[in-house]
């Protein structure tokens, strides 16, 4: 295995984190102008949640694995989905394709605001609830693409920032 790109300890990260914030700032502009996404996404929400929840990002090109977490002396390998979505109406949409293999510990969907791109969301879904959910019949786009839709991966999926109000 390469080298992972660990942000938080990285003297490259202030530099990063610019460039990120720009990258923002040109997609939410060419969205105002054209009413299409820049296709950003994904770069953004892998970087917002290395920060948000400790993940070292895999090297690049890495098959399925795009962060790890390491956490009371384990490693857990983490695939991380990005989506756009508007404010008010959070869960429409589809989550990009969901590679099974190689295995994984679990996938992390980011729910960027489109308007700003700014971290609304992120859940977190176990791998072999997700393998489940798209191994189950019936749907073309879960089956053959492996793809669900925002409100499935919420069915097996647990929300994990900001921090789900505790149940009364």
């Amino acid at each position: 295995m390469t080298e992972c790109t660990d942000l938080s300890a990285s003297n490259e990260a202030n530099e990063v984190t610019r460039l990120l914030i720009e990258a923002k700032r040109i997609a939410q502009r060419f969205y105002q102008l054209t009413g299409k996404p820049l296709g950003i996404s994904g770069e953004i929400a892998e970087h917002e949640a290395a920060r948000l929840l400790g993940l070292v990002l895999a090297p690049p090109r890495e098959a399925a694995i795009d962060a790890y977490l390491h956490k009371d002396g384990k490693t857990q390998s983490i695939q991380i989905k990005g989506r756009a979505v508007s404010a008010t109406r959070r869960y429409i949409g589809r989550v990009s394709k969901i590679k099974l293999e190689p295995k994984f510990d679990a996938v992390v969907l980011v729910l960027l605001d489109k308007s700003s791109f700014d971290t609304l969301e992120i859940w977190r879904a176990e791998y072999e609830d997700i393998k489940n959910r798209l191994i189950a019949p019936g749907s073309k786009s879960r089956n053959e693409r492996g793809s669900l839709g925002i409100s499935q991966f919420k069915t097996v999926a647990k929300k994990i920032w900001p921090d789900a109000p505790p149940k009364i």
